[in-house]
């Protein structure tokens, strides 16, 4: 090996400082950085939704955690990008892009947009909807971009089952069920009296134009299995069924045929004695039909009496549960509280009165407390407001005058967790509310959504709170009936929960605003005028009797 003589001065000219700068350099750009941006999701409205056949189908979507979407291009699609269902862009709608078979059957609901949650709603929905379905955000400068992706199934219960007598065959009597409207394929079932399964003599399944199912079956009833015979038709999404029952009497089936021993006899006896013989079957066939058709009206006779008994122990179950949500009602109102609005827990959107009392959407009030802006710990990401109070134990009870909004949320939340804006209002997250839904829909999230059926419409919500107990409890003080009672266990203190939900979109966008309580028990009565729901209630009014 040959050592190359290297001169001192050499070194001398290397720029020292610039190399090590330049390794300083080098390190902090390997370096991994730590990103102090929050990562935004796209959350959907899960992995799969079922949708009824002619019926309204929701896709809500939003942007976790709150992130404005106003200005963001939003897409609904079918399978892939291309196959438009619905798009926002620079703060319009599209329908020009469209796909031909959503045109005219979408609807986007973008109300709390600037929340970053968004509804697009599909009308009349048919089998062809079926299929994979998915949102998209992405931002005006392309720094943001997500999507969810779900499933659309989709199922439709077909009409009653029709069942006709097409005649006699192989030795008995043949009877045709039909039904048609049924989606997906459904499955026939013939029963005879004891409940045994009868095999079928045909059966066929069509499509029509709308990709809806129909169904024709038949089956031949021999002897000694008449009584009850029904038909069921099934659908095996849904796990529905709709059965039509037909009673049969022996006189309708057919016997022996006489005229082999007639035809015998008439070689012996003569004519005369074989048209004898022929009149005494045909008049017992007659007795027999005739008595078959009174055993049938005594029978109906029966059944409309014991149909009248049920529904007369239906109805006084219903008024004896009445009357008892009438009386958990009177009790908890000796458990009254005044509760007020604490205006600095109020969403931007929202606008508290000047008595806390009041809280509604900006620009549907005047003389109103501004929340004061700057501090993002002043309030939560939903669009609600909580209450000043703090309830940790005992029993409270308060009442909210919801008037003729179509939208609002009301109940109670843990203290810990009122600002963390979770997806879900669910107990599991430590909330507890009722709401109202378009004006047509109330419902609880006990954590899935479900529907309540209201005898009356509440104008005015009482709300009665045992936090030792660990029940909340809802009544509707127009009529003094229970609506839904919560029970859990409450790990920590709890607020009072509002939520109007803006902008309402009401012709009068009535604010939510906590009632004067009464003195003494009494109830708002119903009217045949909407218009006298928007007066005062007043608490000096004699009592009425409990509807």
């Amino acid at each position: 090996m040959v050592n190359s003589p290297v001169a001192l001065d050499s070194f001398q000219r290397v720029p020292q400082p610039s190399c090590l700068v330049f390794l300083i350099h080098l390190l902090l750009f390997l370096q991994p950085r730590e990103s102090n941006s929050e990562e935004v999701k796209v959350i959907g409205p899960g992995e799969s939704i079922l949708a009824n056949v002619g019926e309204e189908v929701e896709f809500p979507c939003h942007l976790s955690p709150y992130r404005d979407a106003e200005h963001m291009e939003i897409l609904w699609f079918r399978s892939q990008a291309s196959d438009v269902v619905h798009l926002y862009q620079d703060r319009r709608e599209l329908p020009g892009r469209q796909m031909a078979q959503f045109q005219n059957r979408t609807t986007l609901i973008k109300d709390e947009i600037l929340d970053g949650t968004v509804i697009l709603q599909l009308q009349d929905v048919v089998p062809a909807d079926q299929g994979p379905y998915g949102c998209r955000f992405l931002s005006r400068d392309s720094s943001f971009s997500g999507e969810a992706v779900w499933e659309l199934e989709v199922a439709g219960m077909g009409s009653d089952p029709h069942i006709s007598l097409e005649g006699f065959k192989k030795g008995g009597i043949q009877l045709r069920c039909s039904s048609s409207g049924w989606y997906p394929k459904p499955q026939a079932q013939w029963r005879g009296h004891l409940g045994q399964c009868l095999p079928p003599e045909f059966e066929a399944i069509t499509q029509d134009a709308r990709g809806l199912f129909g169904l024709e079956t038949s089956v031949v009833v021999q002897g000694g299995a008449h009584s009850n015979v029904s038909c069921s038709i099934q659908n095996p999404v849904l796990l529905q069924k709709k059965e039509f029952v037909v009673q049969i009497a022996d006189a309708f089936l057919p016997g022996p045929a006489p005229w082999k021993t007639a035809f015998l006899w008439t070689s012996v006896v003569g004519l005369p004695l074989l048209l004898a013989l022929l009149a005494a079957p045909a008049l017992c066939f007659f007795q027999r039909q005739r008595r078959a058709l009174e055993k049938l009206k005594e029978q109906a006779d029966k059944d409309r009496g014991k149909l009248t008994e049920e529904l007369g122990k239906v109805q006084s179950e219903l008024d004896w549960r009445r009357a008892e949500g009438q009386a958990e009602w009177r009790a908890a109102q000796q458990y009254a509280v005044n509760v007020t609005l604490d205006s600095a827990s109020a969403h931007p959107s929202l606008e508290v009165s000047q008595d806390c009392k009041s809280v509604s959407s900006r620009g549907a009030g005047a003389a109103l407390v501004p929340v004061v802006p700057g501090d993002p710990q002043r309030f939560t990401e939903q669009t609600c407001v909580l209450s000043h109070q703090r309830f940790r134990t005992g029993r409270h009870y308060w009442e909210v005058d919801v008037g003729r909004r179509s939208r609002w949320f009301l109940g109670a939340c843990l203290e810990a967790v009122a600002r963390a804006g979770p997806a879900r209002l669910s107990p599991a997250a430590g909330y507890w509310v009722m709401g109202l839904w378009n004006g047509c829909e109330y419902f609880v999230l006990e954590p899935q959504r479900r529907a309540l059926s209201l005898r009356v419409p509440p104008r005015r919500v009482g709300i009665f709170l045992d936090c030792d107990a660990g029940k909340l409890a809802f009544f509707n003080v127009s009529d003094g009936s229970h609506i839904f009672t919560f029970t859990d266990t409450f790990s920590g203190p709890l607020c009072a929960y509002f939520r109007p939900r803006a902008p309402d979109g009401s012709i009068r966008p009535d604010p939510l605003t906590i009632c004067p309580l009464p003195v003494r028990a009494t109830r708002v009565p119903e009217e045949e005028d909407g218009d006298t729901w928007a007066q005062p209630y007043e608490p000096s009014a004699p009592p009425m009797e409990p509807w």
